[in-house]
């Protein structure tokens, strides 16, 4: 099998100032923001989910918190003018960026900041949002939003919004990426790849799951990146079947360890990579080799097979055919987009696709995760890996050099 072509994502895209780069970024993704309005024939969305509020404006305020606290929203127009309602004090977070931006106060209706008047805080607060609406799209009643509890769909619709799904607008804006926007993924991914080298330096028996993945997150937050989805980290038989989180087993010699960062680094970019090592410095068993040749086999494979213009249907039929004592404990898909965050789409296996797959088509500007599990159901151990690639005219680029144990091969 042909080695897939593996570049940076500094060889991927040339150069250039990070300001610049920056700022035409930020111009790129509200474009992105604008056509989807435009093609949905919506003048404005409302936006909630902290991801999305990044995606379209670049400001970022206490993202895992206000991922599950509605503590600030922002609307923005088809023709690009922005109306914030920003968290108490924290107006400095627009700070420096050149966009159309009204500044208001947030309101929230969540027991913890309304106690028993939620009612009433959600009635004033559809109150503003639908005379804002009115004042900067008169006439209009169509507002997309991507995230909205039954309190405010409730009280807008009384006033005769109609309501449209702003989370897929958004996903399928966000599925394209600019030249800029991959130089910025390959900053979050160097400092992914420091985090693994660090846990790989520091692997040794004796030391706790836990302890190892501090590794990861050390080398994220000293280097300016922002949080960590999950805390998949597995060793011994915690690695079949997958999606274990870290604990504090103790590694012992001859453990695998598996591990998926889900780092969410600098610039809010997503490092989504996958990889298996032995614990100690002897060697993997016959069954341990065997278990990874499938993984990498699998995920090459597939590498090799995507390319744009193929449907998310022909590459779910055509990919690797997982042997069938793996079939029960599969990855929950073969591979997914992947960005600020995982994205759309996310792409049934064939035997997953009469239930869960939904077609669609590749293209130029993708990035893509191409996943696989191998451990046998009944199994002791398995083998987790993962590649983060960007779709090219000429397929399918690898953006991390981070290396496989091709030694087990």
């Amino acid at each position: 099998m042909p080695d897939v072509q593996s570049h940076r994502a500094d060889h991927v895209v040339a150069s250039g100032d990070r300001h610049t780069i920056q700022q035409d970024v930020r111009a790129y993704r509200l474009k992105r923001v604008q056509q989807q309005l435009r093609r949905c024939d919506c003048p404005a969305i409302l936006l909630y989910d902290p991801v999305n509020i990044r995606y379209a404006t670049d400001t970022s305020n206490m993202q895992v918190w206000a991922g599950r606290n509605p503590a600030r929203y922002v609307m923005v127009f088809a023709d690009g003018r922005i109306v914030a309602w920003e968290f108490h004090s924290s107006e400095h977070v627009w700070d420096g960026l050149d966009l159309q931006v009204e500044l208001r106060g947030a309101k929230s209706w969540t027991f913890f900041n309304a106690g028993h008047d939620a009612e009433k805080r959600a009635q004033s607060w559809a109150d503003e949002i639908v005379d804002v609406f009115r004042e900067y799209a008169p006439g209009e009643r169509l507002l997309a939003i991507d995230r909205l509890d039954p309190f405010g769909s409730a009280f807008l619709e009384k006033h005769g919004i109609r309501i449209l799904d702003g989370q897929a607008l958004m996903e399928t804006g966000r599925l394209i990426k600019s030249a800029g926007e991959l130089v910025l993924i390959g900053e979050s991914l160097r400092i992914a790849e420091k985090g693994i080298a660090r846990m790989r330096r520091e692997l040794r028996p004796g030391l706790t799951e836990n302890g190892i993945w501090a590794n990861l997150h050390y080398e994220n937050i000293r280097n300016g990146g922002e949080w960590i989805e999950t805390r998949l980290l597995a060793s011994g038989d915690r690695t079949n079947p997958w999606m274990h989180e870290c604990s504090a087993r103790v590694l012992r010699e001859g453990d695998l360890l598996a591990f998926d960062t889900d780092m969410v680094g600098p610039n809010g970019y997503c490092s989504d990579i996958s990889r298996t090592w032995l614990v100690g410095d002897g060697r993997p068993s016959d069954e341990q080799r065997k278990l990874y040749e499938y993984a990498y086999a699998q995920v090459h494979y597939n590498m090799n097979l995507l390319r744009p213009g193929m449907t998310f249907r022909e590459f779910s039929q055509k990919a690797w055919k997982t042997p069938e004592q793996f079939v029960k404990n599969r990855y929950c898909c073969v591979a997914h987009g992947i960005g600020m965050v995982d994205e759309y789409p996310s792409i049934a296996h064939s035997v997953d696709w009469d239930a869960s797959g939904y077609d669609g088509l590749f293209e130029v500007g993708m990035t893509v995760c191409v996943e696989s599990y191998i451990g046998a159901d009944g199994g002791t151990q398995g083998v987790k890996l993962e590649q983060q690639v960007v779709l090219t005219e000429q397929g399918c680029v690898s953006l991390t050099d981070c290396g496989f144990e091709t030694g087990w091969l």
